[in-house]
């Protein structure tokens, strides 16, 4: 079960999804961040908890950039996890989804 916790730093309030973010929480992710993105002008999403990521997750940022945008709104996801990585990078969504990933020099896994 995937949850969506809220934290404080330096004046911005990031919320991080903590757990699995694939097709067995989707429905239940997508309806908790879209609420969030209809009650902030900012959005930090923070993917450094996210354990298993899946296409369906993919799909879910996805549709959360594009209604930003839609809506005028600022989004961006932070810290992305290994698993998180692994997938955007494997199908080339990096770019598509315009946040800058930063890998850190410890980051063990993923292709070579």
């Amino acid at each position: 079960m995937a949850t969506i916790n809220s934290r404080e730093e330096a004046g911005r309030r990031f919320f991080e999804v903590v757990g699995e973010f694939n097709i067995y929480s989707a429905a239940q992710l997508k309806d908790e961040l879209v609420g969030l993105l209809a009650d902030h002008q900012q959005l930090d999403i923070d993917l450094a908890a996210v354990e298993d990521f899946d296409s369906t997750g993919v799909q879910i940022l996805l549709l959360l950039k594009r209604e930003a945008q839609r809506q005028g709104k600022n989004l961006a996801f932070v810290q992305h996890s290994a698993s998180v990585r692994e997938v955007l990078d494997l199908l080339n969504l990096v770019a598509e989804l315009g946040d800058p990933l930063v890998i850190p020099s410890n980051a063990g896994g993923g292709r070579a």
